[in-house]
């Protein structure tokens, strides 16, 4: 692994420090609030950590209710909600500051024979010969990056994002709510099932809102606009491996009242649906909230 990759797997071993209640560094990408991602995958191994490892989560809802610090640590507290005979079922909290941050239920299943179809994956260029999302945005001499967000982006990522076409952040121009882009780890990872949860689920909160965006010709990076994400939903269909090419498919069906939606399948380059993501996320116009 690469050194920025071992670093991401380590931020989300999380320590035990008593029963049912991990600790989880912080990690600051450039913009002192902490990333939801970050969340989301930590609270996904700490509930983890509490199921019998033939158990794997399925599926995981959360709400983001106070906006985290990055230069704090999160401490989980995971409640053992249940255990039946083919589910196991675990709330988590996410507290720094003595407040919840971060609330949601996780669903853990072993392995079980069913009833299976899924959707097609879209056809799109392979993840070969596409430039990766930060080169273009360095390397677009128009758009201003405040510095210590480019010092972050310079350095390598633990993620690799190769979108399929890409929207100039500085000039951006209405178009339909859909965008696709291929991801992987910057590096293999060990042969632990959970692990590559905890990082797609890391990795699914990029470029959700982003995508609610898209018809109403606002950018990421434009001063006024305003993004939060308010809740977080993903559910693993199969096997993943987070470091393997995977096409992360988005769409944004409604936006209205501040609020946007956005939903995202993965798949697999043998086409196969891995999981899927929703999320609804505030885009709000700070003249239009002043």
């Amino acid at each position: 692994m690469t050194q920025t990759l071992d670093t991401l797997v380590q931020l989300l071993s999380l320590e035990p420090i008593e029963e049912n209640l991990f600790r989880g560094a912080s990690h600051d990408l450039g913009y002192r609030q902490l990333f939801g991602g970050q969340v989301l995958g930590q609270s996904l191994s700490a509930a983890s950590q509490t199921v019998a490892s033939e158990r794997q989560v399925h599926s995981l809802h959360g709400y983001f209710l106070r906006a985290g610090d990055a230069r704090l640590p999160v401490v989980y507290q995971v409640d053992r909600v249940r255990d039946g005979g083919s589910f196991s079922a675990r709330r988590v909290s996410a507290i720094q500051k003595g407040e919840i941050i971060f609330t949601g239920i996780a669903s853990f299943q072993a392995d079980e024979p069913g009833f299976a179809h899924q959707v097609q994956m879209p056809e799109v260029p392979g993840p070969d010969g596409l430039p990766d999302h930060i080169e273009l945005i360095l390397n677009n001499p128009a758009l201003e990056i405040p510095e210590r967000v480019r010092e972050r982006l310079q350095g390598r990522k633990a993620i690799q994002f190769r979108p399929v076409g890409m929207q100039n952040p500085v000039d951006p121009r209405p178009q339909e709510p859909f965008q696709q882009l291929w991801l992987r780890t910057d590096g293999p990872l060990p042969d632990n099932r959970a692990l590559h949860r905890y990082l797609l689920a890391y990795a699914s909160d990029f470029f959700l809102v982003a995508t609610a965006l898209l018809p109403h010709a606002a950018s990421l990076w434009a001063k006024d606009i305003q993004l939060a994400s308010l809740d977080h939903a993903i559910w693993f269909h199969r096997e993943v491996k987070a470091d393997e090419w995977l096409l992360y498919s988005l769409e944004s069906p409604w936006a209205g009242n501040a609020r946007g939606l956005a939903r995202g399948h993965f798949f697999n380059q043998a086409g196969e649906l891995v999981a899927t993501v929703a999320q609804e996320g505030l885009m709000r116009k700070r003249e239009d909230w002043a």
